[in-house]
């Protein structure tokens, strides 16, 4: 049986691998040398050319990283790498809480070494190539090192707190599981912006001045209570630009990218901010939450089925089920029911999208939201003719041209 598993999840990494390189080739396949007829208006000859190359060199790197991921993992599997880490890792101690911290502790840590040099070309040669960049060596480095605390903090404490419930719980765990991590997603939702963000970025309050005065404005006129504007810096990692709506209830802010001040006029910011707005009006990001949770809850019921059986921990190479292995080898068994969610969310997301426009467009933003759009699509080079079959799986948001034709019925 172990033997069989084995196999069954190679080939759900191999058929995961090869589904993404056809979805790949098929977004390749929309390329075009020429400026499409669509395109006129927005992209002129040399900024298309230039988002084609930048499409071009993305591609061809996701190429090389894919393939170096598949190798990684295929080795960890062939060289029997898992089972030689679980039994690494339990010769330090016989606690199971502190067995899978040091095996996750030092998986994640080692993968991400090994992909630093490939972070670090993704930034300072494509990005620097193509006149993102912003980030310094120093910035980056630390980034890094907080990154690494961050996640050792809150997702060692997550997982700590689901072995200890495994131990005292057995198969119920998973409703105790569930519980702290429905407090603590929806903590973050409430208090990311707070706690996080300033780790990575300062944020400032938006001073007053004909923008803030603008954007009260439509709060006003949107019936939105909006007390919380904040401006980011953005821009000392990167010129793209961006805007997003974060928190819940009393906490909810607005934050704008330096970078969106930057490169739109005051209305085009409104109408992006009329965009969020819309997202809150329309209560997507409760209902989002909501959904997320859902799925969480039964993702941790069908683990609590199958994490204990020794067959999922033999298959990685152990003698007898742990709880770390079995986590391991259902979550590549669980990749077809995620693919399914994932494309079930990303028809949501596309629908919430168009509501969200259609809410700026009713209070007369249309025209600017769609301005707003062609500008941050042309500074940051998007590819605006992926493949419908790509933009079916991948995206969460419609294509530009989508939501311009939509914007404009």
């Amino acid at each position: 049986m172990a033997e069989t598993i084995f196999y069954v999840l190679i080939g759900i990494i191999v058929a995961d691998f090869l589904f993404e390189r056809w979805l790949d080739w098929l977004n390749k396949s929309c390329w075009n040398s020429k400026l499409p007829e669509a395109l006129k208006g927005i992209y002129d000859e040399e900024k298309y050319q230039k988002s084609m190359d930048y499409e071009k060199e993305n591609h061809r790197f996701s190429q090389i990283t894919s393939a170096y991921g598949l190798v990684l993992i295929l080795g960890m599997f062939l060289l029997n790498g898992f089972g030689w880490l679980n039994g690494w890792a339990n010769g330090f101690t016989s606690n199971i809480i502190f067995q899978a911290l040091i095996f996750f502790g030092v998986l994640m840590f080692a993968s991400d070494i090994l992909n630093l040099p490939f972070s670090w070309y993704a930034t300072f040669s494509i990005e620097e190539r193509f006149g993102f960049n912003k980030t310094t060596p120093k910035l980056f480095v630390m980034d890094k090192l907080k990154g690494w605390l961050v996640m050792a903090i809150l997702g060692g404490g997550i997982l700590a707190a689901i072995v200890w419930f495994f131990q005292l719980a057995g198969s119920m765990f998973w409703l105790y599981a569930w519980g702290v991590v429905s407090f603590f997603s929806i903590f973050m939702a409430m208090f990311y912006s707070n706690l996080i963000v300033p780790l990575f970025n300062k944020q400032k309050p938006l001073e007053d001045g004909e923008l803030k005065d603008a954007i009260n404005a439509l709060a006003s006129k949107a019936g939105f209570k909006l007390n919380n504007i904040f401006v980011i810096d953005g821009s000392k990692r990167s010129t793209k630009a961006n805007a997003y709506f974060t928190g819940l209830g009393a906490k909810k802010r607005i934050v704008l990218f330096d970078t969106l001040i930057n490169d739109l006029e005051t209305e085009e910011i409104v109408a992006v901010l009329a965009h969020e707005i819309g997202h809150y009006k329309h209560k997507h990001i409760v209902k989002g939450l909501i959904t997320s949770l859902l799925q969480t809850g039964a993702m941790l019921f069908i683990l609590s089925l199958f994490v204990n059986r020794p067959e999922l921990s033999q298959a990685l190479g152990a003698e007898k089920a742990t709880f770390h292995l079995g986590l391991i080898a259902f979550g590549i068994l669980y990749t077809p029911l995620s693919l399914v969610l994932g494309l079930i969310q990303n028809v949501v997301s596309r629908k919430n999208e168009y509501e969200a426009d259609a809410f700026a467009a009713n209070l007369g933003l249309g025209e600017a939201l769609i301005s707003g759009l062609k500008k941050l699509s042309v500074n940051n080079l998007s590819n605006l003719t992926p493949h419908p079959t790509y933009v079916f799986f991948h995206y969460s948001h419609p294509t530009v041209l989508q939501r311009m034709e939509a914007l404009r019925k």
